[in-house]
């Protein structure tokens, strides 16, 4: 038999809210929540793709909201840039189904919590997240942060970010080090590359193209656990890509706690225009069962108890949509 020591190496990274995919993440959301402003019932699936002076949106929007000035909304994040605009109502195959408490789609949606860290996060994930928005706070650019870990302990950093030198970067993620939260996870000898490619001075839409839904990995749960549905920017809650993905997330902080489980993974599969979930899993520290029935896992019995139908989804697309914070990361309503 072999000898050989192993390791358990975890990585994830972050991006900052001026990285391309989530400039455009965020003009989806400020425009649903424009809509959701006027008209609670607006529905809205909304993509945007930017770069290199011009942003690009397009999708459907059916809503009564009126004066929804998307040009404004795109500069408002992205700075000067032209806009291009084209929007249709939705589909009225698609609506038939929604009128009627359906599902927006089909789909599979993952809910995941763990007791590695306060958020219940991943512990790779929280420390990326946490360096890229202490970074973000002296450097307000575009930029990434990546962590791993090996055996829980900080192996290796990398971050690259606009318009900071290379030592000024090392001297922040040193600073960071230096933290209540990394100096828990310190190994002896930590790899640093800060701007290992150089230093730049061009970012988010001048030096790169960006789209919506992009950056799935960092709005979920990190590469350590499975993806299940589309993204959850620039859609109204009908569509269960979002809402059951927000569901599944709160169902598994419920049973973490009270279980006290180390880990829990729920499953939510639906059919477009079907409104009970064909699919409700969820795994306890390995345990396989089925969600009780004290949940309403239909579309309108998620957005009736998370009370989505309110403009507060820009705030998701910047660190991702688990762990800061929001109604369905807590067990109080």
């Amino acid at each position: 038999m072999s000898s050989e020591v192993k390791f358990e190496y975890r990585t994830a990274e972050s991006v900052s809210p001026k990285h391309p995919d989530k400039l455009c993440d965020q003009i989806s959301d400020a425009i649903l929540d424009a809509h959701l402003a006027q008209d609670k019932n607006a529905r809205v699936a909304v993509d945007v793709a930017g770069g290199h002076g011009k942003v690009f949106i397009t999708g459907e929007v059916t809503s009564r909201a009126t004066g929804v000035n998307v040009e404004k909304i795109a500069r408002r994040i992205a700075g000067d840039v032209e806009v291009i605009a084209k929007l249709a109502e939705q589909s009225p195959e698609i609506a038939q189904g929604v009128d009627t408490g359906g599902a927006g789609d089909q789909g599979i949606m993952i809910g995941y919590a763990c007791d590695e860290t306060p958020e219940l996060l991943p512990l790779e994930v929280v420390l990326s997240r946490r360096l890229n928005q202490f970074i973000f706070a002296k450097f307000p650019f575009d930029g990434k942060t990546q962590v791993t870990l090996k055996d829980d302990q900080i192996d290796s950093i990398v971050a690259s970010f606009q318009n900071a030198t290379g030592v000024e970067l090392k001297q922040e993620i040193e600073k960071w080090l230096k933290t209540p939260l990394a100096g828990s996870f310190l190994a002896k000898d930590i790899k640093i590359f800060a701007n290992p490619a150089g230093d730049w001075s061009r970012g988010g839409f001048d030096s790169d193209a960006g789209l919506t839904g992009r950056k799935l990995a960092v709005d979920n749960y990190g590469p350590r656990i499975a993806v299940g549905g589309g993204c959850f920017s620039g859609k109204d809650p009908s569509k269960v890509d979002r809402s059951a993905a927000y569901m599944a997330r709160r169902i598994a902080v419920d049973y973490l706690r009270e279980r006290s489980a180390h880990e829990v993974f729920v499953r939510l599969a639906y059919a477009i225009g079907v409104a009970e979930p064909l699919e409700k899993s969820i795994i306890v520290d390995g345990q396989h069962e089925i969600i009780t029935d004290t949940y309403d896992l239909t579309p309108r019995g998620i957005i009736e108890f998370l009370n989505l139908k309110r403009p507060i989804y820009e705030p998701t697309a910047r660190y991702g949509h688990f762990g800061e914070g929001f109604d369905w990361d807590s067990t109080e309503t």
